[in-house]
């Protein structure tokens, strides 16, 4: 899964194709690291992603837009200065490296046709965007490198542009002698010897090669002959040759439903696997990275809350752990009872001094040894059993309280999570922290001025193979409206039981029942989102949601029933169609 040279290539020859001539009609700054541009050209409206996130590089066109701030950062208003309406008049990837470079023709405040550039280098955490005036001095940059940060390359305003550094060749500079004897002759594996050796070429693309090659990989160079060395010349120049004509074949291969790679050139290597092939390089990388992108921005900005999460669920557990001991201990206490009964029945029989007094317990039917204390009499000691028995029976209801609500306070802090590893949208994490706050977890922090409003929190959709829409919860709050509000008397309702989950709706939609196909895909649904999930089966209750209570001032989530079934589900939704929302 690599985003390397030739899937850049890739991207470059559509944006040839569709953005030359073009118009920049606007441009955004959702992220603090993500520039989207919207372009006119012959009609159409294309838009742009450039992101040079550390974690997750990316550029592809966007089939929507995105949600956008309120007020613009500096580096988005400064290119709607510059380059608003701006032509593109060229784009181009220098040396095959992972970079994009934007051409863009405009006019100047004095009106003077004058030309800038807008390069976007997708470099993992050295990922940067560049704007840079016709001489190539940086305007500015939406990461902006001192002395303090990188003492190879500083990228600051005023600053002439140089390339990033790089000890490797471009695939298009190669010649049959530098290839067998200087790539080949490299002491690695031969993998590794293409890939660190070829810009843009990465781990795939090397293995690729050798699959078509006929050799592996995995071996060291220095044990290939002569013929395997001219068989992979062969083939790397095959690969060159489709890179020059632009002739690319996006493509993800799969293991079951995982993905395993990417390329923007066959992988006959994955033969044995199932092959998705798309039509276009941004279409592959919606559907591969965009994903992927989502879960990791979502990930980094919960960080503090699954901080605080972890440590409220540590400190709970223990707090539950101690209470459940106390309770424990308190077992005993019908034991005290019954001593202090028969001693008042049989205790004429202790004779003073007595150590123990063996009586028939009628409870039983069994013989009976009561300890005794010899300083006192044998009501004296039944009085202090009695007295012993109240005391543990005000400590077991105590304690039983406590319990309980120490276990419903864990259960909710599982509960979210679970939510937490299911979020993927902003508006996903705003219900997750209004739960918190309704907890006490945290405090409620006044929203920042021009942030907006999150995006509106849905839940994960699927189609069962019968037909039958299929939702799932991905936090309390929306549990509690996706089965109060969403779904209707008659639908059914699934949940894990007893512990924490989402709550999965089937709707009827008029039909009395679903197929038992339907009834055992909700219950993977309801299995796999639940904190059962590693179980290698999980029991889930279903009823319809017509029998379903919510308990005045419980917990967002907490419903109770009193007519259901169960069944035994996989925690395995490979194969459930998810809906195309």
């Amino acid at each position: 899964m690599a985003f390397d040279g030739i899937v850049i290539a890739n991207i470059v020859k559509d944006m040839r194709d569709l953005l030359l001539g073009g118009r920049i009609y606007k441009i955004y700054q959702p992220e603090p690291d993500e520039i989207n541009l919207v372009i006119k050209n012959n009609g159409i409206t294309y838009r742009f992603m450039l992101n040079a996130s550390a974690t997750l590089p990316l550029a592809y066109f966007l089939s929507e837009n995105k949600a956008n701030p309120q007020t613009a950062p500096n580096f988005c208003m400064l290119l709607r200065k510059h380059i608003g309406n701006g032509r593109i008049v060229g784009i181009n990837q220098p040396a095959f490296e992972r970079i994009i470079e934007i051409e863009i023709e405009h006019m100047d405040e004095m009106g003077d046709l004058c030309r800038k550039k807008l390069t976007t280098e997708l470099m993992g955490k050295y990922s940067n965007i560049i704007f840079m005036d016709e001489n190539n001095r940086i305007i500015d940059s939406i990461k902006r490198v001192g002395a303090q940060i990188s003492s190879v390359r500083e990228v600051l305003p005023g600053y002439d542009y140089v390339m990033p550094p790089n000890d490797k060749v471009s695939p298009f500079d190669i010649t049959r002698d530098m290839f067998i004897s200087e790539i080949l002759g490299k002491s690695m594996s031969i993998e590794k010897a293409i890939y660190s050796s070829i810009t843009g070429f990465s781990k795939v693309t090397a293995g690729e090669l050798c699959y078509e090659a006929g050799v592996d990989g995995n071996f060291s160079t220095d044990s290939l002959a002569d013929v395997n060395k001219e068989t992979l010349y062969q083939a790397f120049c095959t690969l060159t040759k489709r890179l020059k004509e632009g002739s690319f074949s996006p493509v993800i291969a799969y293991d079951d439903d995982e993905p395993v790679a990417f390329s923007a050139m066959p992988l006959q290597m994955y033969e044995d696997l199932r092959l998705e092939h798309f039509s276009d390089i941004s279409s592959l990388l919606q559907a591969f990275y965009a994903k992927k992108d989502t879960f990791s921005r979502i990930r980094q900005k919960s960080t503090e809350l699954r901080k605080v999460l972890s440590s409220a669920i540590e400190r709970t557990s223990k707090k539950y752990d101690i209470q459940r001991k106390q309770l424990k201990d308190t077992e005993k206490r019908e034991k005290y009872k019954v001593y202090g009964e028969l001693l008042q029945t049989y205790g004429y029989e202790a004779k003073p001094g007595d150590k123990s007094i063996t009586v028939m317990n009628y409870y039983t039917n069994e013989e009976l040894v009561i300890p005794l204390d010899e300083t006192l009499t044998a009501l004296e000691n039944a009085n202090k059993y009695f007295a012993k028995y109240n005391k543990l029976k005000r400590t077991y209801e105590a304690s039983l309280k406590l319990v309980e609500e120490s276990k419903a306070a864990l259960d909710q802090l599982i509960s979210l999570q679970n939510s937490m590893e299911i979020a993927t949208t902003e508006g996903d994490l705003a219900e997750i922290k209004e739960e918190m706050v309704l907890a006490g977890i945290i405090k409620a922090k006044p929203a920042k001025k021009g942030s907006g409003k999150p995006e509106k929190s849905k839940p994960l959709h699927y189609i069962s193979s019968d037909g039958f829409h299929m939702y799932v919860g991905k936090n309390n709050l929306q549990n509690d409206r996706l089965t109060f509000k969403t779904a209707g008397p008659k639908d059914l309702w699934f949940h894990a039981k007893k512990m924490p989950g989402s709550h999965v709706i089937v709707k009827l939609e008029g039909e009395e029942d679903v197929p038992d196909a339907t009834y055992e895909e909700a219950a993977r649904l309801a299995a796999f989102y639940s904190s059962g999930k590693t179980s290698p089966k999980v029991e889930i209750d279903y009823t319809r949601r017509g029998n379903l209570k919510k308990p005045p001032q419980s917990n967002p989530g907490y419903v109770i029933y009193h007519t259901n079934y169960s069944m035994v589900a996989l925690p395995d939704i490979k194969g459930i169609k998810e809906a195309e929302n």
